[in-house]
């Protein structure tokens, strides 16, 4: 693994047009997929922004929508190399917290996956 997505690519790709995903992909085309891996934390916000959107649906169709849009990313992430936020991570996770690192909690955690991971 050479590179670990961050949620907002991981959107990005599981929308599959528009100039974000055109770039991302493009630039991901010049890798082997191997070199590409997603952590536990992305899952975790797909997971509560899926649950956040059922919670809010008024319909049946934007329920129905809503759990497609879960399972889409369940198969997502069946299909790749998922990294945990472990003890490592963790331990990374509370050396930028002492730094004073201000970056948002979750994107913190995916940091702290890339940190240990190298």
């Amino acid at each position: 693994m050479r590179y670990l997505l961050d949620t907002d690519h991981i959107s990005f790709l599981q929308l599959g047009s528009g100039p974000e995903f055109t770039t991302l992909s493009a630039r991901m085309a010049r890798h082997s997929s191997i070199d590409f891996a997603l952590s536990v934390v992305g899952f975790h916000e797909q997971m509560l922004g899926g649950h956040a959107y059922i919670n809010r649906a008024r319909t049946t169709r934007d329920v129905i929508r809503g759990y497609e849009v879960l399972s889409q990313v369940l198969q997502s992430y069946l299909a790749a190399a998922v990294l945990p936020f472990d003890a490592a991570a963790g331990t990374a996770f509370d050396g930028l917290i002492s730094r004073r690192v201000r970056v948002g909690t979750m994107d913190l955690r995916i940091a702290s996956i890339a940190c240990r991971a190298v």
